[in-house]
């Protein structure tokens, strides 16, 4: 009962994650923020429809199909698709049209639908025909990258930042904090040493953090989903 989601890692630098799910009594569910955008597709009642979702800056409800299956492949930060600007995609999504059980339409062609375990071998053939790029840059800085990084102006790395994402690099950097703090809460990590670990302030300033970005209090997480009425959407530490 509810939303049953599960994940895996992927071996490409340019996929995050990739994830499954399905609804079950459940219409309503709480979106965490995300500073990465997935290509998402879903099946209900025999019909198949995809988008692209972009990055969201804040948690909000979000409407769930009911009795539905979703696929999804979050993209690494830094990767884009340049003929949808990702700044266009920030707090949206842009649903694909021609969508079948077999194929959907992407840049003008029709492309063959992934699955959960072939998705490395789709995101390359995107790779290959140019709709799938992806700056190293992005990814170096966000994860405070090798020294050569430091050689980029910082002017630079913001531009190309922006363009690839649709968010500031301090934006990037405060929702995934969030998202590490509420998995180590959920894992049983004291919110205290959450402060100390991740460079809080102090409690209040992570109680200010969860509530905007996961929309749940350090005391909802520790707890679990059976606490709150709605189910979050995908939550790990990027």
């Amino acid at each position: 009962m509810g939303l049953d989601i599960v994940s895996r890692p992927s071996d490409s630098p340019y996929i995050d994650r990739v994830w499954r799910s399905r609804s079950d009594d459940v219409s309503r569910m709480t979106a965490v923020a995300a500073a990465s955008w997935d290509l998402v597709f879903w099946e209900r009642h025999g019909e198949v429809s995809a988008a692209v979702v972009g990055p969201e800056t804040a948690a909000s409800p979000a409407p769930v199909p009911e009795e539905a299956t979703f696929f999804g492949i979050t993209f690494a930060l830094g990767t884009s698709m340049p003929h949808l600007p990702a700044g266009r995609l920030v707090n949206s999504a842009a649903e694909l049209a021609g969508t079948t059980r077999r194929s959907f339409q992407l840049k003008g062609s029709a492309w063959h639908l992934p699955g959960y375990d072939d998705a490395e071998a789709f995101v390359r053939r995107l790779v290959r025909e140019e709709i799938l790029v992806r700056d190293p840059l992005v990814a170096a800085v966000h994860r405070a990258g090798p020294p050569e990084v430091s050689r980029v102006s910082e002017r630079t790395v913001q531009r190309r930042f922006l363009a690839a994402t649709g968010l500031t690099r301090g934006a990037a950097r405060r929702i995934d904090r969030a998202r590490r703090a509420a998995v180590l809460i959920q894992a049983g990590v004291p919110a205290h040493d959450v402060v100390h670990r991740l460079g809080y302030f102090d409690q209040p300033h992570l109680a200010r953090s969860l509530t905007r970005f996961v929309g749940r209090t350090a005391t909802e997480l520790s707890r679990g989903e059976g606490f709150t009425a709605e189910p979050l959407s995908l939550l790990y530490a990027t």
